[in-house]
């Protein structure tokens, strides 16, 4: 659902004045709410005209639409970026995880929007935005059941998990005001995946999770090895992934 009723067909300006608007309407979505915002104040926003907004799009709900689905397609390009990056079942869920809240950190002003604002949407446009939703949440659950075919995730419900890491994500978002404050994303990603994890895998020690190595017999299994890397430096990881 991306072609719209523009009068500017020309590709570069397009892309050159579309995310202007868009942006400009973000911000007034963010400030004034979406019913309280009119198209001339995020012409006023964006510098440009009334008239010139209405060569892109065909009106404010489109503006709303456009800003929340820049964001799931941006988690589905992380979503699939994780996949190709990571080897086994454990990898893929942590790196999708980690996808998904990187989005929200680097989008948090449309997010943000999304939440409060999407009852406003169409029928149309928020069905289509939930469709890509549940795709993303039917890869999260593939990755979970994957890891529970594995032995590395004890026998769960997936779909539960699966909400839960993407509440997990979302909520970097919605309480930045107080995490933003104590910690980094990379800290967040660090502190809820392992309370997400801790939980789930079969003979996960408290001691592997944490970088202890009072616990022999906990990380003497492979697995618990790559869980125990893959909390401990998400940064690091995410830096030589860039590099490669």
């Amino acid at each position: 659902m991306t072609n719209h009723n523009r009068r500017v067909a020309d590709p570069k300006l397009v892309a050159k004045r579309l995310p202007q608007i868009i942006n400009a309407a973000i911000q007034q979505f963010g400030q004034k709410g979406f019913h309280s915002t009119t198209i001339q104040d995020i012409a006023k926003t964006a510098g440009i005209s009334i008239g010139m907004i209405y060569q892109y799009v065909s009106d404010k709900e489109e503006l709303l639409y456009l800003s929340v689905y820049a964001v799931v397609e941006h988690c589905l390009r992380a979503v699939e970026e994780a996949l190709a990056s990571a080897d086994g079942p454990l990898e893929r869920y942590v790196a999708v995880v980690e996808g998904l809240t990187r989005v929200i950190d680097e989008r948090h002003a449309e997010a943000v929007v999304g939440y409060r604002e999407s009852h406003s949407m169409s029928r149309e446009h928020l069905q289509y935005v939930m469709k890509r939703e549940r795709e993303i949440g039917q890869v999260l659950t593939d990755c979970i059941e994957e890891c529970i075919k594995a032995r590395i995730f004890r026998k769960i419900n997936a779909d539960m998990l699966m909400y839960q890491s993407i509440i997990f994500a979302h909520n970097w978002a919605l309480n930045a005001w107080r995490f933003r404050r104590v910690m980094t994303v990379e800290e967040y990603l660090k502190e809820g995946l392992n309370l997400m994890l801790k939980p789930v895998l079969i003979d996960f020690e408290t001691q592997v999770v944490t970088g202890s190595k009072s616990s022999a017999k906990a990380t003497a299994h492979p697995r618990h090895r790559v869980a125990r890397s893959l909390l401990e430096a998400p940064k690091q990881r995410r830096a030589a992934t860039e590099t490669d």
